[in-house]
């Protein structure tokens, strides 16, 4: 076991740390324009952004030849771009899930407060932990509808249909994990044309890329914390290529598969097309992209469906 020793890296200011980058070879061509990024963006945060420029050994800390604070700048930029992009397309799943999720619920329990009923759930605890989130949602929400609710009726909880519009996705997602009806949870996969497994480890996925946008994390070649389960046969377009199932390229080929479901007739293969040429010295392969990943059939042949009115508010 490696022995621990103490930190002992004192603060530094913006204008010392831009001086460190450049005695460890980075270019800095505007001295005062870098400094005022270093104090706005953080030095610790956009270190992730200069790692790739790093000669290897890495842990020497000395940049490749070329290497600049503008293609860190330029690192950052595509990153926040990717997480605006994935932030859209991810809002229409959370929607479509809870959507599916109180649906299926009230549809099988024939109960509109099967949320917050302990005999729909088999993990008592769980079902516990839940209540609890519920709770506080319920007490601190200053929404006008559930000002109504508590005004009007006497129920302690709202109705399914009411309480998915307070609760985070990730509570949406363990109540979903937590079901003890095995039908009801086969009936919300099936809408998405998975089986349950690949439905709970791509929903995760989701959520879990839905949670690094929003606390502005680093996502273009960060890799995932657990492998997400692979699909053995699939009715759906799907991918053909090998590629690594922790990089981000997957993750955006499970909402891809969302999005294909929800809004048959989307433009998501366009509008990364269209990031990935706005920013040319981005290599795919680092975020796993394959060659010819736009001819996989889940990118280029979009599904087809009768009655699809809303797909071109969906695109907006």
């Amino acid at each position: 076991m490696e022995t621990k020793v103490p930190y002992e890296k004192m603060f530094k200011t913006s204008a010392e740390l831009v001086n460190l980058l450049q005695s460890r070879g980075l270019l800095v061509s505007d001295f005062v324009k870098t400094v005022r990024y270093i104090e706005n963006i953080g030095y610790y945060r956009l270190s992730a952004y200069m790692y790739p420029l790093l000669r290897n050994p890495k842990t020497e800390h000395c940049y490749k030849t070329d290497a600049s604070f503008s293609q860190v700048m330029m690192l950052y930029r595509f990153d926040k771009k990717l997480r605006m992009l994935l932030f859209n397309e991810i809002e229409k799943i959370e929607i479509a899930v809870r959507c599916a999720v109180v649906e299926t619920g009230c549809s099988c329990t024939n109960n509109p407060f099967w949320m917050t009923d302990q005999e729909n759930f088999k993990d008592v605890t769980k079902f516990n932990h839940t209540l609890e989130l519920i709770e506080s949602e319920v007490n601190h929400s200053r929404e006008e509808f559930m000002t109504h609710f508590r005004q009007k009726y006497q129920e302690k909880y709202p109705p399914a249909w009411i309480l998915a519009e307070l609760l985070p996705f990730g509570v949406i997602t363990s109540i979903y994990n937590n079901m003890k009806n095995l039908r009801m949870k086969k009936c919300v996969a099936k809408r998405f044309g998975l089986h349950t497994s690949p439905f709970e480890s791509w929903i995760t996925i989701v959520t879990l890329t839905r949670n690094a946008c929003c606390h502005h994390a680093r996502v273009w070649n960060k890799r995932n914390s657990i492998r997400p389960t692979l699909l053995n046969r699939v009715s759906n377009p799907w991918i053909n290529k090998e590629t690594d199932p922790l990089r981000i390229y997957f993750n955006l080929c499970i909402i891809k598969y969302f999005i294909n479901i929800i809004s048959p007739y989307n433009d998501m293969t366009r509008k990364h097309k269209r990031l990935l040429s706005d920013f040319p010295n981005v290599d795919p392969a680092a975020m796993g992209f394959p060659h010819g990943w736009e001819e996989e059939p889940l990118w280029s042949n979009p599904l087809t469906a009768k009655g699809d009115e809303g797909d071109e508010a969906m695109r907006r």
